[in-house]
């Protein structure tokens, strides 16, 4: 049985994939600091989801067996850790890495850019030397969309020219990208990096959209509409996405030199106020909009071109509207919110 390290296992994406990779016969090691960027309790639940009990998942370094899943372990640690993160990697013999820990956030970047130096840049850097030292087989790593600024050119290619990053959280991105390139040049590690676009679903982070419109409709409240409506996002649901990083996993050198970058995407951009109509008819609420000008940082449109994914068996196959009610369809049971059509 092959072992895998999910950081951010506590996570959106990172809890699907721990999930997943388990349901595919691999033995999982899900790790996260849990720290408080948004609600905890809504980390805890998605690692109860997992087994993992609150207890024991709340001391640091503390290695926790699933309930659930036999091959499922969870651990609460800092990437930036130089010395507990080593003897993790020494003592469980890793066979890959999935670096989905991370700090997130466009807009928070503006208020709080240390963090994504802390997380980003040297707990990314403790991860590659960790992998330098381990013999780590295959390096999958988040980075984002947003590397993209505000590119003319669409879709998004992965050859596109990404040196204009217009938030710090997207210039982190593009220096994970930047030291991957390094590590696999210098020490033959495959690395690969997915740039995701716009990840929505059940059990979603509550600062994304699919989650600020539902909290806000249901409670009477407006409804931020950025750049006056103008905006398009690849939105891409977050089965698709898990489907993606499998697919990388399993293709550690698919270009052919060790280190890949790679869109994860639906491959069509919805519109903003599509979307909120999306929302408005699986809630049976009409939105108040609260039209606003575009924020700093902000980009007002994304398209990913999956080309190179799809050829190596990637099918983003979510409709909005699919996957909009399957989202709120969890929204109200979690929430236990009911609402009434106005």
């Amino acid at each position: 049985m092959e072992k895998v390290l999910v950081t951010g296992a506590a996570g959106f994406i990172g809890f699907y994939t721990a999930k997943k990779l388990v349901d595919l016969g691999y033995e999982v090691i899900g790790l996260d600091n849990i720290n408080d960027y948004y609600d905890v309790n809504l980390k805890y639940d998605r690692l109860k989801e997992l087994g993992i009990d609150r207890n024991e998942a709340e001391l640091d370094n503390n290695l926790v067996q699933s309930s659930i899943y036999p091959s499922l372990q969870f651990i609460r640690l800092n990437l930036e850790d130089r010395e507990n993160l080593p003897v993790l990697f020494k003592v469980q013999q890793f066979d890959y890495i999935i670096n989905l820990a991370a700090q997130a956030g466009v807009r928070y970047s503006l208020e709080n850019p240390m963090a994504y130096v802390d997380s980003n840049i040297v707990g990314f850097m403790n991860i590659l030397e960790c992998c330098r030292y381990n013999n780590i087989k295959h390096l999958v790593y988040a980075s984002s969309s947003s590397v993209y600024g505000e590119n003319d050119k669409i879709p998004f290619g992965e050859s596109d020219q990404v040196d204009h990053p217009v938030s710090l959280y997207a210039a982190s991105k593009k220096a994970n990208e930047l030291m991957a390139h390094t590590y696999s040049h210098l020490y033959q590690i495959p690395t690969s990096g997915l740039r995701f676009f716009t990840v929505y679903g059940p059990w979603g982070r509550p600062d994304m959209a699919p989650m600020l419109f539902a909290d806000a409709m249901t409670n009477n409240r407006e409804i931020k509409v950025f750049n006056n409506g103008e905006m398009s996002r690849d939105f891409t649901y977050i089965d698709d996405i898990v489907q993606g990083i499998i697919i990388t996993l399993q293709n550690p050198d698919a270009k052919g030199n060790g280190y890949q970058l790679f869109n994860i995407g639906n491959g069509s951009p919805v519109s903003l106020l599509h979307f909120i109509e999306c929302m408005e008819n699986s809630l049976g609420i009409t939105a108040k909009k609260n039209m606003m000008p575009m924020q700093l940082g902000d980009v007002p449109r994304t398209w990913a071109d999956t080309t190179e994914l799809n050829q190596l068996g990637y099918h983003s196959t979510t409709t909005i509207e699919k996957g909009v009610d399957q989202f709120v369809q969890w929204y109200n049971e979690y929430y236990n919110v009911i609402t009434n059509s106005n």
